[in-house]
C-alpha cells in the first residue's frame, strides 16, 4: 500500500474508532504477566483469570498478578502451556506437550500416558456437566472421572487429526472439533461426523460455540458454519473480519457468546500476519484490530467474564475489551441496516428515521466516491468502483454519524 493510502486509512480507522466507545486495556510483562506469548485463558469462580503462556502460568485477580513455573512450582510438568481450564470446584487443569496437570491451589497432580491419558500432547481441556474432565489430544479424546480414564482414538471411530475443541449442548451431547476431520457429535457411544458433505465449510475445526437455541457455531480454518438445533447446516460466515480482496476468508481461532447473546470471534490470518476480533450482533459484524487498540494481531484465545469484558490473548500480550454494550447501542442508535455486505455492486440502506440524512462512501485514501442527500427510509446505492474495502458514512440532521466498513467483491 502506498504511504498516502496508509496514512488515510489510519485516519479513517481512527475516526471509525472515535465514533464508538469501546476501550482496550493491555497487559504485558511490564504489568506482571509472566510472558507476552499467551496461548490460552480461563476464568475461575472468583473472577480471577488464569493465562497459559510459553513460559508458565499467570493469574490475574484484577489488581495483582501471580505466576507459576516449574521453578516456583516443581510439581508442574512443563512451562509451555497448550490449554488451561478452571473447573466448577476451582481446580486448575493445564495441558502441555508432556501431559496434563491439576492444581488444587496447593498441590500439583500430573497425568501422562503412564496414568491412562491417551496422548501426552494435550490440545484442549473441558469440564463436562457431570464433572468429568475431557481432554482433546493430538491422537484423540480422553475422559477422566477422578479415578479412571477412558480413551478414544481412530480405532474407536474418531477421524484423523485429534481433538482441539470440546463443547456440550443442552441435550447432553458432546461436540468435538477435529484438527482435520470436521465437526463430531458424540452421544457417549457413537461418533457422528459432519464434514463438507454435510455443509461444513472446512474440516479443520478450531472452536465451537452453542447458543441458546442449540445452534452449533463452528469456527473453522476458513470461516464459521452454523448448524441448527436439528444439526442441519444453516449458513456460513466467511467475512467477519473484513480484508481487502482477494484475502477475504477468515480463519477462526476461537468463538464465544457473551451474556447479551453477542457472538465474539477471534481471527488470525497467519500468511498476512493480520488478525483481530469480530462481534456479531444478530444482523451485522463489527471488527476490532490494532488500529482500535488491540495489543497484537496473533490471536490465540478469548474468554468473556461476568461483566461481559472480552479478554483476548495474543502473541504480544493480553487485551481486555470493555464498554462494548454502550458501543453496540451507540452504533445502532439510528437503527440503520446495510445489506448485502460484502456486495458485488449495489448496497441497500434501510434507515427508519424520517429526518434527512447524508450518505457518503470513502475509499482508503479518504476520498469521497459517493455522495447523496436522502429523505426516504430506504436507498439503494450502486458503487462504481473497483473491488476492495470502503467506508460508508451516514450523517443525520442532528449530526449523528453511523460508520460501517463495506466490501465490494
Amino acid at each position: 500500500m502506498r504511504k498516502s493510502s496508509t496514512i488515510a486509512l489510519i485516519f479513517i480507522l481512527s475516526y471509525f474508532n472515535y465514533s464508538h466507545s469501546q476501550t482496550f486495556t493491555n497487559y504485558t510483562v511490564a504489568d506482571g504477566l509472566i510472558d507476552n506469548s499467551v496461548s490460552c485463558a480461563s476464568i475461575d469462580n472468583n473472577g480471577s483469570i488464569w493465562f497459559g503462556t510459553q513460559n508458565g502460568i499467570s493469574k490475574f485477580d484484577g489488581s495483582n498478578w501471580e505466576s507459576h513455573t516449574t521453578t516456583t512450582d516443581p510439581g508442574m510438568i512443563d512451562n509451555t502451556i497448550t490449554s488451561i481450564h478452571t473447573t466448577s470446584n476451582n481446580d486448575l487443569w493445564i495441558g502441555t506437550d508432556f501431559g496434563a496437570c491439576m492444581y488444587s491451589g496447593q498441590n500439583w497432580t500430573c497425568y501422562t500416558t503412564n496414568e491412562g491419558l491417551g496422548d501426552n500432547r494435550v490440545k484442549y481441556i473441558k469440564e463436562a456437566p457431570d464433572g468429568k474432565i475431557w481432554f482433546g489430544e493430538y491422537d484423540g479424546l480422553s475422559i477422566f472421572d477422578g479415578s479412571n480414564w477412558t480413551t478414544y482414538n481412530m480405532s474407536s471411530g474418531l477421524p484423523f487429526g485429534g481433538i482441539q475443541h470440546i463443547e456440550f449442548d443442552s441435550n447432553g451431547d458432546a461436540w468435538l472439533g477435529s484438527g482435520f476431520g470436521g465437526l463430531i457429535k458424540f452421544d457417549g457411544t457413537n461418533f457422528n461426523i459432519y464434514n463438507t458433505n454435510n455443509g461444513l465449510i472446512n474440516t479443520i475445526v478450531n472452536s465451537i460455540a452453542i447458543d441458546g437455541q442449540n445452534k452449533k457455531w463452528t469456527g473453522t480454518a476458513t470461516g464459521i458454519s452454523v448448524f441448527d438445533n436439528n444439526n442441519n447446516w444453516l449458513k456460513d460466515y466467511t467475512q467477519m473480519y473484513l480484508l481487502p480482496p482477494p484475502d477475504t476468508l477468515n480463519p477462526v481461532i476461537d468463538l464465544d457468546f457473551d451474556s447479551q447473546g453477542l457472538l465474539w470471534v477471534g481471527i488470525y490470518v497467519d500468511y498476512l500476519l493480520d488478525g483481530g476480533v469480530a462481534m456479531y450482533n444478530g444482523f451485522s459484524w463489527v471488527d476490532f484490530n490494532m488500529s482500535d487498540g488491540l495489543i497484537g494481531p496473533v490471536i490465540t484465545d478469548l474468554v468473556i467474564d461476568d461483566l461481559d469484558q472480552v479478554w483476548i490473548t495474543t502473541g504480544s500480550g493480553i487485551s481486555k475489551l470493555t464498554n462494548v454494550p454502550a458501543q453496540i447501542k451507540e452504533k445502532n442508535d439510528l437503527n440503520i441496516i446495510v445489506y448485502p455486505n460484502p456486495s458485488k455492486s449495489n448496497f441497500t440502506i434501510n434507515n427508519p428515521n424520517k429526518s434527512d440524512y447524508i450518505v457518503k462512501v470513502k475509499n482508503l485514501n479518504g476520498e469521497i466516491i459517493f455522495y447523496n442527500k436522502v429523505n426516504s427510509p430506504s436507498i439503494e446505492i450502486e458503487l462504481n468502483a473497483r473491488p476492495g474495502l470502503y467506508f460508508l458514512e451516514i450523517t443525520d440532521e442532528n449530526n449523528r454519524t453511523y460508520t460501517e466498513k463495506i466490501i465490494k467483491t
